[in-house]
Parts: C-alpha cells; sequence; structure tokens
C-alpha cells in the first residue's frame, strides 16, 4: 500500500488500537482525544503536528519522525522514544503522563516539558542540554551518563539525580530540589 500525505487535516476521537493510521507524510495535523494505545504508529512522518488528549500507552513508534511534534495532556506510559527517528527529533511535551517511557540515548537540547510525569521514566545516556522541566515529577525516574548541562529543574519534584553519574554544568535547581541530588549519601537535612 502506497503512503499518502495528509496536511492540515483534524482527526478526533480516532479508535486507533485495531486499525492502524493510515501509513504516511502527516504535516500540521491534530489528533484529539484518539486512541493508539497498544497499537502502531510504526514507519510514519508527523512535520509540525500536535496531539492533544491521547492515548499512546505503549504505542510502538519504531522508525517514526517526529520533526517539531506537539504532546498536550496525553498519556504516553510505556512509549519507547529511542526506537523512532532520531532524524529532525523535535517534540514538546505539556501536562503529558511519561511514566515508566524511555529517552535512553536520545539527543533532545532546549526540549520544554512543562508539567510531565516521569515516573519510573529512563534518560540514560540522553543529551539533555538546555532542557527546561517545568514542574514536573520524577518519581524514581533514572539519571545516569545523562548530560544535563544548564538544564532547568528549579520547579520540578521527586528527583534522584547523582552528580557524580550525570554531567550537570550549570544545571539549575531551586534550594529545596537540592536534596534531590544528595539521596544517595542518606543525609538527613533539617
Amino acid at each position: 500500500m502506497a503512503a499518502t500525505f495528509w496536511t492540515d487535516q483534524e482527526f478526533t476521537k480516532q479508535d486507533y488500537t485495531e486499525q492502524k493510521l493510515p501509513k504516511g507524510d502527516y504535516e500540521n495535523c491534530r489528533f484529539v482525544d484518539c486512541l493508539f494505545s497498544e497499537g502502531y504508529l510504526d514507519n510514519q512522518n508527523f512535520v509540525e503536528c500536535t496531539f492533544e488528549g491521547c492515548d499512546l500507552t505503549n504505542t510502538n513508534i519504531a522508525h517514526t519522525t517526529f520533526n517539531d511534534v506537539t504532546f498536550e495532556d496525553c498519556k504516553m506510559v510505556g512509549v519507547q522514544f529511542e526506537t523512532c527517528n532520531h532524524l529532525l527529533l523535535t517534540l514538546h511535551f505539556k501536562g503529558c503522563n511519561l511514566s515508566v517511557a524511555s529517552f535512553q540515548g536520545l539527543n533532545l537540547p532546549g526540549t520544554v516539558f512543562q508539567g510531565c510525569k516521569f515516573h519510573q521514566t529512563d534518560f540514560t545516556e540522553s543529551q539533555l542540554k538546555q532542557c527546561k522541566f517545568a514542574n514536573c515529577d520524577f518519581e524514581n525516574a533514572i539519571f545516569e551518563g545523562t548530560d544535563l548541562e544548564k538544564t532547568d529543574f528549579r520547579s520540578s519534584i521527586n528527583f534522584n539525580i547523582d552528580p557524580s553519574l550525570n554531567h550537570l554544568k550549570k544545571t539549575r535547581f531551586s534550594k529545596d530540589g537540592l536534596m534531590g541530588l544528595l539521596k544517595k549519601y542518606d543525609i538527613v537535612v533539617t
């Protein structure tokens, strides 16, 4: 089946769990309240698209291109972002649940994450220079070999980042968040 091109289209309340989204190129399209859970979005091309209120839990995104794509209020539990196409990868996240997701080894400089949940999310060996994590929750998230130079965690909570295992040059933290850098030492600050 030949790939198709869609531009300036809106897809609302569609269920793609049993019937896959047709393979193709999607430019400036909106996906609103769509269900992709446990489904396949592999080998697709999304350019300047927006996903709003969608459920992408455990969705296969292997070899998919996300160029300037925004996810807003989406459930993205278990999504393996390292399997997508890394060329032109530009993502934006607002109010998403990215728990148990993986960004392992990805290069995402300057990415903005607003109000996201990252419980048990894997950021191992990711390049996250100058990212902004605004009001995010990192309970049990994994940071190891991660480049966090000039990254902003000032309004985020529950992170546990070992400075000896990550690159933290000029990384920004609030005074209240400093305990997230000291957890491995099991010290008590009152």
